[in-house]
């Protein structure tokens, strides 16, 4: 049996999505408040194998990034969903396949990466897009740092306040870094809040940059004839 594990604070909200989750794909949800809650019922079902954390990504005792990576080295395999603060109409770019779900929550596209996450491999990575979690950092005002693997990339996008100070991979600082990063794709990240960059290699903002870097993608991708026109 697949489970389904919802962390909110709003508890009618947990309700509903519980029962939405039940009445359109027939699995059995435990709705649990914080995360204490959710590794004492853990500890108590040690039989049991969750495939899916839908988490909020803040709120009073809980940070999903920390729960997310937590239950992640518990459970191979666990694909997580986040709930952030802020509103929809506050992205400033949509992603295929996001694992994010600002409100109003969008059901159907839920219901549809519930069942997408479902049907991967149990010792699946737990992939997002680096625009995902950038953006899902700037929008909810974090600091620190975040650390993005593809393959045998890793990068680190410094961030203050909701905004992306500098950035790092193994060959390129500032802009160059952040540029390359955003063109990995699909990553598995670690986020560090008590972490700080020390310098500032970034000042355009965050939305500004991210789309900077997503152009400057594609004009690499065009062939050198191309490049020096596009």
């Amino acid at each position: 049996m697949t489970l389904f594990f919802i962390e909110q604070g709003d508890t009618e909200i947990g309700r509903d999505l519980v029962q939405l989750v039940k009445d359109y794909t027939g699995y059995e949800s435990v709705l649990t408040h914080s995360e204490s809650e959710t590794l004492v019922w853990l500890r108590r079902q040690p039989n049991l194998r969750p495939r899916i954390l839908l988490t909020q990504l803040q709120a009073p005792g809980l940070d999903g990034f920390i729960l997310g990576a937590l239950l992640g080295e518990m459970f191979a395999g666990l694909q997580t969903l986040f709930l952030p603060a802020y509103a929809a109409s506050e992205q400033r770019m949509e992603v295929a396949g996001s694992k994010v779900f600002p409100e109003p929550i969008d059901g159907e596209r839920l219901i549809s990466t519930i069942e997408r996450s479902v049907r991967m491999f149990s010792d699946a990575p737990d992939l997002f897009h680096v625009l995902d979690i950038l953006q899902m950092c700037c929008l909810s005002k974090r600091s620190g740092a975040v650390q993005m693997v593809s393959g045998s990339n890793v990068g680190t996008a410094y961030l203050c306040d909701g905004q992306i100070v500098h950035a790092e991979t193994a060959t390129e600082y500032g802009d160059g870094a952040l540029f390359e990063i955003v063109n990995w794709g699909e990553i598995e990240f670690a986020y560090e809040r008590g972490v700080h960059a020390g310098v500032e290699t970034i000042k355009k903002a965050w939305n500004a940059l991210l789309i900077d870097a997503l152009e400057e993608g594609r004009r690499r991708a065009l062939p050198a004839w191309r490049q020096q026109t596009a």
